[in-house]
């Protein structure tokens, strides 16, 4: 009997080292990376979006009117507004295509597979198969391209290909910024293909 009961509280102390055990394991892990990320929702989903940017000719007063002019136009099958996160964004998963117009009237188009607009710092990240054309059939097509609205500047770390037809050249390379008229260029890293005339005598 002496030996059952010394048995019976050998595992009734045993029970309860490893309830005790149990209850007091904590989950310290703590989560980095993709674990630590918690799902954002949309505040609104568009179909067929449509944006058109517009600015006037001159400076106005609150109360005064004047001509504007379509800066660019922005459209995609499909947008994703974020607005109601702390860092304001609106995608475009489905890709985009934005139409823009200079001084003269003149487009230029850029085409991507996807992109992002942040709204609070007027930046354009465009990725995936990323052309843009100019009116006069310069042309640059990269994986990766940011458009800086509000200084009216384009660049990229990416690789790219750039062609200009009005003197025959073919460029690769690697980082590039350049305005939105290609009026001004700089590539970081390049190689490629140009074709110089011989002037007959």
């Amino acid at each position: 009997m002496k030996r059952k009961s010394k048995n019976s509280l050998r595992c009734f102390a045993t029970v309860c080292t490893v309830a005790i055990l149990f209850m007091s394991c904590g989950d310290d892990y703590e989560r980095v990376g993709e674990e630590a990320v918690k799902p954002i929702f949309p505040q609104g989903v568009a179909q067929n979006f449509t944006l058109t940017y517009t600015e006037t000719v001159e400076a106005m007063n609150s109360q005064d009117s004047a001509q504007s002019r379509v800066v660019a136009v922005l459209s995609s099958p499909i947008s994703e507004d974020f607005d109601n996160q702390a860092f304001k964004f609106r995608t475009f998963p489905e890709g985009l295509k934005v139409d823009f117009f200079d001084d003269k009237n003149q487009k230029s188009v850029i085409t991507a597979n996807y992109g992002i607009v942040y709204s609070q710092t007027n930046l354009i990240d465009l990725q995936g198969n990323v052309v843009m054309e100019s009116h006069d059939g310069k042309k640059l097509e990269a994986d990766q391209l940011f458009f800086d609205r509000k200084n009216n500047w384009i660049f990229t770390e990416a690789s790219f290909r750039y062609t200009n037809p009005e003197d025959g050249t073919i460029m690769d390379g690697v980082g590039m910024d350049f305005n939105k008229d290609f009026t001004f260029l700089k590539a970081h890293k390049t190689d490629g293909l140009m074709i110089i005339k011989e002037e007959d005598e």
